[in-house]
């Protein structure tokens, strides 16, 4: 049974870290503690860390230190090879390989990728590192500069010597492929391979291709003088500003690098005013060459300007500089957030993911682990698309959250609020939004308004609303983007960034209402602790409810958990376990606890129970012996929203559980709050499960 696959290579720059990433992404998603290992790295200086290393690590959080992710640098590799001591590489390498086996259900390990050897040694080199950890392989391979045929046959090499070294090869993947060429490649592999190696074709994405100005900085060892917060701006098209600035504007494109001496006053203030206009295309940064620096008055200037691009300074002449920039190869590295993002939804949308997932996987992991559900959550989300509603537009948390989503192409937006402002917003922000693929509306200007104002006072004339009553409430984001959801115009709506539980949920109460089978809108959090996600309810919106709402309470609490993966054992919490405690609240536990049992015999549920004897299995056992819920439960229901509101808090800051919510339940269609002082992350989780929750589960 495999506990990892091994990444490997047919030649440089092969593009392998999208698939990384996107292999990463899977397995966090099936398994349920996932490993990262890289026998052989690049030199790094002392005090950095490799990047492929780095970006791994960071951004899907995984349990390793830095040093028990690679066996050994390049430099050293050569000198132990050079004195014939392969043997001792191949020890230590498998040493470090077998204590990440140990600690984790299943390890991604990645090939070398370095330059210095030839191709030849370096492929012999992963066969055998493959071969002596005894795990399959996944072989990438890039169509850059290559015929069809000269693509097939270098990956048929590649897999062909692992193959004579009986190293099973599961998949091999053509990547950095013109688009209208994959079917094309598809075929020709799959015509050369056996039918039992999975055949994916990855399109050449020039986004991942172009550079920041990050590593523009860090290729020429630049002086930044502006704009240090926006060194993620990605380098679509550079020129050099030699001509005159009426000429040289008609020379940019879009996300334009601008290469001109630090005395082209002109060029720069231009550049820097083209940014700013909608009618010129959007300048990501400023490189001054020749060692010259603007003059006081002009910095001052620039200074005072309410966006600036970044703005470098380098010692090299301009033909120099312009050459050193157009021969950097991009990376992927940790903070660059809409790369990594960009890399795992282009390879989720062109390869098999569940062909390949059955072959990566052959085993089962128990339980359900936060990052598992997080990525479910994500992948259930993709699989139906829904139209999510943000009415908060002026939240630059929003915005950011909008441009993730985006990125993660998982759900359409429509954000309400200004364009105009929205689009400064973005801009102050430095952050990439593509415009097209998200409808920015204002209410008093949107086409729906008056059907809006009007469907609302029929709505609601009965309670003394008047027309005027209703144009007005209509103009309010909370109305305007509830709503939409109300006329089918957006499958579901997430605000309280900075809205008060009451101003989000109440237009909801008013028209689109409970479902039929429902008398109380609750709420959930799913709670992501360490090793397992947990179901709280009600922690955001019933003070207290009677034992009749706490019994609906628990069984819509267990439909959501049960909806996203998560089998319900209800735990009915209170101040006692069992038939031992006495008091009113303790009797409504009782209560709720009969009415469930009554109306859904099918669940598993216990109360009165203390939140220990739920979760603890010792403590469980101890208490209740023969309960199929006690020290095993999965929902934990509150006798009331004080102890439901603090409890959840408590094991959040205590704990650095991730809470996921809150979700409400009961409502006809979904509408979700946030709170005030949410995160970016906060935003997204909350989208995607208002995303799910509108596909009717």
């Amino acid at each position: 049974m495999s506990k990892a696959i091994y990444i490997a290579t047919s030649d440089q720059n092969s593009g392998k870290s999208i698939v990384t990433l996107g292999l990463m992404s899977i397995l966090i998603g099936k398994t349920a503690k996932v490993g990262y290992f890289r026998p052989i790295v690049e030199d790094f200086i002392d005090g950095e860390l490799d990047n492929h290393i780095e970006t791994v690590l960071s951004h899907f959080n995984l349990d390793i230190h830095f040093e028990d992710a690679y066996a050994i640098t390049k430099s050293k590799l050569i000198k132990k090879k050079n004195k014939g001591k392969i043997g001792e590489v191949l020890d230590l390498i498998i040493e470090k390989y077998k204590k990440l086996e140990e600690r984790f259900d299943f390890v991604l390990v990645e090939g070398t990728s370095f330059t210095g050897e030839g191709t030849s040694i370096e492929l012999d080199l992963n066969v055998l590192i493959a071969k002596n950890l005894g795990i399959p392989t996944i072989i990438i391979g890039s169509g850059v500069g290559k015929t069809l045929e000269e693509l097939v046959d270098s990956l048929y090499l590649v897999y062909d010597s692992f193959k004579v070294k009986e190293v099973e090869v599961l998949s091999v993947f053509a990547n950095k492929v013109q688009p209208e060429n994959i079917e094309l490649v598809t075929k020709g592999l799959q015509k050369s391979l056996p039918e039992n190696v999975l055949v994916n074709t990855i399109p050449l994405i020039s986004t991942l291709n172009n550079p920041t100005m990050q590593e523009i900085v860090n290729e020429l060892d630049a002086k930044i003088l502006f704009g240090e917060t926006y060194l993620n701006n990605e380098i679509g098209h550079f020129s050099v500003g030699a001509m005159q600035l009426h000429n040289y504007l008609v020379h940019l494109h879009d996300n334009a690098l601008v290469i001109t001496p630090g005395d082209r006053s002109d060029i720069i203030l231009g550049a820097l005013q083209a940014n700013e206009s909608v009618n010129y295309p959007t300048v990501s940064g400023i490189i001054l060459t020749g060692n010259i620096l603007p003059e006081e008055s002009i910095l001052k200037l620039i200074e005072g300007l309410s966006t600036i691009v970044p703005i470098i300074a380098v010692d090299g002449g301009t033909y120099h500089i312009t050459n050193r920039i157009g021969a950097i190869k991009s990376k992927i590295y940790a903070n660059n957030t809409h790369k990594i993002e960009t890399s795992i939804n282009t390879f989720e949308k062109y390869v098999e993911v569940e062909a390949l997932s059955e072959k990566l996987i052959t085993f089962v992991a128990e339980g359900m682990t936060p990052k598992m559900f997080q990525y479910n959550m994500v992948k259930r989300a993709k699989q139906h698309r829904k139209h999510i509603v943000l009415p908060e537009g002026n939240d630059e948390r929003i915005i950011i959250a909008a441009s993730r989503l985006l990125a993660m192409d998982v759900v359409d937006i429509s954000i309400i609020g200004d364009k105009k402002q929205i689009e400064s917003k973005i801009t102050e922000l430095g952050i990439s939004f593509d415009f097209s693929k998200v409808n920015i509306i204002n209410p008093i200007e949107s086409k729906h308004y008056d059907d809006y104002a009007n469907t609302y006072y029929e709505l609601r004339k009965a309670k003394n609303v008047s027309i005027t009553m209703a144009r007005d409430l209509m103009e309010d984001v909370s109305y305007f983007g509830t709503m939409m959801v109300y006329k089918g115009h957006a499958d579901g709506m997430v605000s309280g960034a900075a809205h008060t539980t009451q101003h989000t949920i109440l237009p909801a109460l008013q028209f689109i209402k409970t479902k039929p089978n429902s008398s109380v809108v609750s709420s959930v959090f799913f709670m992501c602790l360490e090793d397992r996600v947990s179901v709280f309810g009600d922690c955001a919106i019933n003070p207290n409810p009677t034992a009749e709402q706490l019994a609906e309470i628990a069984i819509s609490s267990a439909e959501s958990s049960a909806a996203f993966g998560i089998e319900p054992k209800i735990a009915m919490l209170s101040y006692s376990s069992g038939s031992s405690g006495k008091g009113d609240e303790v009797e409504k536990v009782r209560a709720a606890t009969e009415i469930v049992k009554q109306k859904r015999p099918d669940l598993k549920i216990e109360g009165p129970i203390q939140y220990d004897a739920a979760v603890d299995r010792s403590v469980g056992k101890s208490k209740m012996p023969d309960s199929e819920v006690a020290g095993q439960a999965s929902v934990l229901i509150f006798p009331d929203l004080n102890t439901g509101n603090n409890t959840y808090k408590a094991v959040q800051r205590e704990t650095g559980a991730l809470a996921i919510g809150p979700m409400l339940q009961g409502l006809n269609k979904p509408v979700n709050d946030l709170s005030r002082g949410c995160t970016v992350d906060d935003i997204i989780n909350t989208v995607v499960i208002t995303a799910i929750q509108a596909q009717g589960f």
